[in-house]
């Protein structure tokens, strides 16, 4: 297998990796490694219980591996197995270790299927294995069971990213031979991270369960989808094997057979099965770290240097220099500023996954909260007429007007912006709260010096409860300045809503199915009615321009009080109709349109016998 030099390179990668996982720093040299990767029942615990000969991985339905699974291989001359979490206590019986993996993966996941990215790290001393390190990465799955959450494929593929996305780590990609290539999860996953092939590695197991007639061989001779470090066949154990407790030895022999006596793989058996594919990947693994040596040895160079650098400045550390005391105040006091800035930015080192806090829940105040004051305090339709009523009447005095006073309207109008004030000061109330909650949280990273905490504490509180009140003046100024004001030429107010409800068309042929009820909207501008309250489906917009009111008579066999609308220049209103009747269940109603019409400026029509009754009077009175 080459120098001695070149086989000690794994087991030293390995101490790499337990030293950072030890004193629980993330490594983040990128250290030379194998992840394996597949769907749910692809084989890849066969593959690995393979390389060691014995069962030792948790099986089951479902979602197994739930953790990444570090397996360190180490060529010893005895047998046992060793965790970094449990080090020290080695494990000779292989069944205690399925257990002890089921055992800390749940302690960290839950009993109940969920994931987890925290390794589990295992090492093998065994005289049947070859210098191996590989990462057993959980299969990727399409539907969430137990709590899992619904986005675990998601969460999965993030997790195997994390992994393979490494321009250091090789990627063996296992894919059943009974699934069509082109579906292939771990090849999907492989070629999005490298399109090329030059760090994958292709794993096809099951090759004894394909359809009769079928075989892989062009997969296996790397013609159908290539890669530059090719494919392996393995046959693995089947479950009725696994529930019989067939020796993994005695399957790896019949492994052997069926690709000698298979018509289509007995020319390339010598390269195909468990043995060979553990002799490949510790090659494989061998010549990448060697090849990754130099990269690899100026980063640590650098982390050196780096750490170097930060040790030199306490080397003359002394405890009772102010200077220093000093230093660490203004430090301290920074830190919380930066805490808090990143707490309002929503870019804080510590998210709290329990409930909204600093600036998320800020923003729910002027989007959620906010909105929600201003919508409770708008009045009903009824109580706005009556107000409008007495409004208008009371401007009037003991004179009957026929336009609507600006008085009465601006009257009505301020009236409305001025409770806008209540529900302005209470979201600046529930922002200046949410503040000092967020002064609090930093402030704990300075638990250990509470003179300090509580200072600093008392002074920002201090400045925010000052900003209170000027922002609470500022606030009311602006309602005060809307109050000054009302801009009835402003864009906005122009074809503003007049009157929403229902009224019957009265005057539509029976054949043209007769008198019908529609939700009519009054603007400024126009008269347009909908089939339905809801204002999606518009039947017809009548522009006001030269239109007048008329009283209609209501006839004895009718209910409905009836008003019509009619063009000054004699054009047809609404279709073929000169006229549009439009009728009421009250003559309260029909009076209470008309008042509206008003406003948007349709008048009503002059009776001539009122003015020529006017005359006569007044010719009497000469």
């Amino acid at each position: 297998m080459g120098n001695r030099g070149m086989e000690d390179l794994i087991p030293l990668v390995n101490k790499l990796q337990d030293a950072f996982s030890s004193i629980g720093q993330a490594c983040n040299l990128d250290l030379p490694q194998i992840a394996v990767v597949g769907g749910q029942s692809a084989g890849k615990s066969s593959v690995l219980e393979n390389f060691v000969g014995r069962d030792f991985l948790p099986r089951g339905s479902g979602i197994v591996t739930r953790r990444p699974l570090v397996l360190q291989l180490i060529s010893a001359n005895a047998e046992w197995a060793e965790f970094l979490h449990c080090k020290g206590k080695k494990f000779t019986d292989f069944d205690e270790v399925r257990q002890e993996i089921e055992g800390e993966t749940d302690r960290v996941t839950g009993a109940n299927k969920g994931i987890s990215p925290v390794p589990i790290n295992l090492r093998v001393y065994s005289p049947h294995v070859l210098n191996l390190t590989l990462i057993d990465l959980p299969g990727i799955t399409k539907v969430p069971v137990g709590d899992q959450p619904v986005d675990i494929e998601q969460q999965i593929r993030d997790m195997i990213m994390q992994f393979i996305s490494r321009e250091s780590c090789l990627i063996l990609a296992v894919t059943p031979a009974n699934t069509d290539l082109a579906n292939s999860d771990a090849l999907k996953l492989a070629k999005d991270v490298d399109p090329q092939g030059l760090r994958t590695i292709g794993v096809i197991t099951k090759l004894d369960l394909m359809d009769e007639g079928t075989d892989a061989r062009d997969v296996l001779e790397n013609k159908l989808l290539p890669l530059r470090r090719g494919y392996i066949g393995v046959v693995n154990r089947s479950q009725k094997d696994i529930d019989g407790k067939k020796d993994i030895k005695a399957a790896i022999e019949a492994e052997r057979k069926f690709f000698l006596s298979h018509p289509a793989y007995r020319h390339m058996a010598d390269k195909m099965g468990t043995p060979r594919l553990q002799q490949v990947l510790n090659q494989q693994l061998t010549n990448h770290i060697r090849d990754t040596l130099p990269s690899f040895r100026s980063k640590l160079q650098a982390q050196l240097l780096a750490l170097d650098k930060e040790a030199e400045e306490y080397r003359g550390y002394r405890p009772d220099d102010p200077s220093r005391k000093t230093k660490q105040l203004l430090q301290m006091v920074q830190q919380f500023s930066v805490d808090f800035e990143k707490r309002i930015e929503g870019s804080g080192d510590q998210v709290d996954t329990v409930e909204l806090s600093g600036g998320a829940k800020i923003n729910r105040v002027f989007h959620e909260r906010f909105p929600f004051e201003l919508v409770k305090m708008e009045c009903d339709d009824k109580e706005m007429r009556r107000e409008i009523s007495y409004a208008i009447k009371n401007i009037h005095g003991i004179r009957t007007g026929l336009f609507t006073p600006d008085m009465a309207f601006e009257a009505i109008v301020k009236k409305q912006i001025v409770k806008l004030k209540e529900p302005c000061v209470k979201c600046v109330d529930m922002v200046i709260q949410e503040l000092i909650n967020t002064v609090r949280q930093c402030s704990n990273k300075l638990e250990c010096f509470p003179r300090l905490r509580e200072e600093t504490e008392r002074i920002v509180t201090s400045h925010i409860r000052d900003r209170e009140s000027r922002a609470k003046d500022q606030v009311l100024l602006l309602i005060d300045l809307q109050l000054s004001y009302i801009n009835t030429n402003h864009e906005d107010f122009i074809g503003f809503v007049i009157r929403k409800g229902w009224l019957t068309i009265n005057n539509i042929s029976i054949i043209k199915g007769g008198a019908k009820e529609y939700w009519f909207v009054l603007t400024a501008e126009s008269l347009s009615w909908f089939k339905d309250d809801e204002e999606k489906e518009k039947k017809y917009m009548l522009p006001l321009d030269n239109l007048k009111v008329r009283d209609v008579e209501k006839s004895f066999m009718s209910s409905k009080h009836i008003f019509s609308i009619f063009n000054t220049e004699s054009r047809n209103v609404y279709k073929d109709n000169r006229t549009l009747e439009l009728a009421c269940d009250s003559q309260d109603d029909v009076d209470s349109w008309k008042s509206s019409l008003l406003r948007a400026g349709v008048y009503p029509e002059k009776t001539t016998t009122v003015c020529e009754s006017t005359q006569a009077q007044f010719s009497e009175i000469v």
